[in-house]
């Protein structure tokens, strides 16, 4: 326990016991807790506007896979592990074979394929694209970072880096068959 003085009144703060990534893994911690370097980080810096768009996106992948028929399942802020950390991505999905393979996992072992960062005014650029680069060196395929304040989407997968504004058509490779403007994506 840690005593903090404020104004005359102590308050006492439970400061969490490191733990290992294995442990992180096969109990991950309620709120949005993510395993990075060691430590437990709590993310942070979400607003409405953010959430209104992780939402949008996991509703537009969810209803793709439903109408397509190429099954799989959309996760939102769900655990797994890449190489290095433990995450919580914004949107992922996971395709049906790999569903079928992991579903009933507490933590996927690897990246999803398909995943989506929605970008938070408080997040740093080289840790967003440092984030992005540790998914595709775990299995990821695709990820995508969503600036919602600037209207534009970076897809990045291992061959490509592809920006997109406004009323450009973004696809993706693992989505087979998705295609919208990043304006309806994002809501516009």
């Amino acid at each position: 326990m840690v005593s903090i003085a404020i104004a005359e009144k102590v308050e006492e703060v439970t400061i969490p016991q490191p733990i290992s990534l294995d442990e992180w893994a096969n109990n991950p911690p309620s709120g949005g807790i993510e395993w990075v370097n060691g430590n437990l980080i709590e993310k942070t810096g979400m607003t409405l506007q953010h959430g209104r768009v992780q939402s949008r996106v996991a509703r537009h992948w969810g209803n793709h896979i439903e109408s397509s028929g190429i099954g799989g399942e959309v996760y939102t802020e769900v655990p797994c592990r890449t190489l290095e950390q433990g995450r919580r991505p914004d949107v992922a999905y996971l395709p049906a074979e790999l569903l079928t393979q992991y579903g009933d996992l507490s933590t996927l072992p690897q990246s999803f394929p398909l995943i989506a960062e929605v970008i938070s005014p408080t997040d740093v650029a080289n840790e967003v694209f440092a984030k992005a680069s540790e998914y595709l060196r775990s299995g990821c395929q695709e990820v995508w970072l969503i600036f919602t304040e600037e209207r534009l989407i970076v897809v990045l997968t291992q061959d490509s880096r592809k920006i997109y504004v406004a009323d450009e058509a973004i696809a993706s490779t693992v989505l087979e068959g998705f295609v919208m403007s990043v304006n309806n994506l994002l809501g516009v």
